[in-house]
C-alpha cells in the first residue's frame, strides 16, 4: 500500500535508484510491566520523522485484553549508500514518498537524548567474550530500560570486546536490602554459595556499555548502551 518495495530492507523506488537503505542508528526501549505466561499481546507500530534526514519508528506492546501498556519502544533510522556503506542524506524524491505515512506520536514522550559516555579499559568489567553482567544480578534482576547508540557495522567472523561499567550512584536503598532481621544467616550463605546473597548484594541498577570491533592494534566502536534494571518481585 505504501509503495515500498519487498527487498528486505523496505526501500523505496528512489532509495533503490540512489543505491540507498535503511539503517538503525539508535534504539531505546521501556519496559513497563512483563506480561504473564500465556498473556496475548497487541502490538502496534508505525513511523514518523526525525530530523532532516531520519526516520522515526515507534512500538507500543499492550495486553490484548486489559489494553495495559508492556514495552514503549522508539528507534531512529537513517540512509546508508549500499555500495559504499556511507551515511547519506535523504533525498528529496525519497522524502516525498514516505512523508505522507509519517504520524505525529511519541511512544516515550519525554525522551531524553542522554549523552552515552565512551568507555575505555579503565571500566570495572572488560570482557572478551561478552559477558558482562554477572549471573547472580540476572537471578535477580529484570531489564527495565536500554538505550543502544548504533556507530559500526561489524561482520559475523569479527572479533569484538565488551566494556561494561556501573553507575555506582544508582544503588537505591528502597530496592537493594542489605540486612536480615531474626535469625543469623548460614556461613555458606553469607559466603556467596546460596542465591540469596545475590539477592542481598547491592548492586547498582544503572549501567553503561561499549561493544567494540578489534581493528589493528587498537579498537573501533561498534554500539554504545545505557540500560537500567529494576529488582525482581
Amino acid at each position: 500500500m505504501s509503495g515500498l518495495l519487498g527487498d528486505g530492507f523496505g526501500a523505496t523506488h528512489g532509495m533503490i535508484k540512489n543505491n540507498l537503505i535503511w539503517v538503525v542508528s539508535r534504539m531505546h526501549v521501556q519496559v513497563e510491566h512483563y506480561p504473564i505466561w500465556g498473556e496475548v499481546l497487541e502490538i502496534d507500530t508505525w513511523v514518523g520523522s526525525s530530523g532532516k534526514n531520519g526516520m522515526r519508528r515507534d512500538w507500543l506492546i499492550r495486553g490484548r485484553g486489559s489494553g495495559n501498556v508492556f514495552v514503549r519502544a522508539t528507534s531512529t533510522w537513517v540512509m546508508m549508500n549500499k555500495n559504499t556503506r556511507r551515511l547519506s542524506k535523504m533525498p528529496d524524491e525519497v522524502r516525498a514518498e514516505i512523508s505522507p505515512w509519517f504520524i505525529d506520536r511519541h511512544a516515550i514522550q519525554d525522551e531524553a537524548t542522554e549523552k552515552i559516555i565512551k568507555l575505555d579499559s579503565t571500566a570495572k568489567h572488560v570482557d572478551s567474550n561478552l559477558k558482562t553482567i554477572p549471573d547472580q544480578f540476572l537471578q535477580h534482576h529484570q531489564l527495565r530500560s536500554i538505550i543502544l547508540e548504533y556507530r559500526k557495522e561489524c561482520g559475523s567472523s569479527d572479533v569484538v570486546q565488551s566494556i561494561c561499567q556501573p553507575d555506582e550512584g544508582s544503588i537505591s536503598p528502597g530496592e537493594n536490602v542489605n540486612m536480615v532481621r531474626g535469625s543469623l544467616l548460614l556461613p555458606e550463605i553469607i559466603n556467596g554459595h546460596h542465591s540469596l546473597a545475590g539477592a542481598l548484594h547491592q548492586w547498582p541498577t544503572k549501567y553503561t556499555h561499549l561493544l567494540q570491533l578489534r581493528a589493528g592494534d587498537g579498537y573501533e566502536e561498534i554500539v554504545r548502551g545505557r540500560t537500567t534494571w529494576k529488582k525482581k518481585l
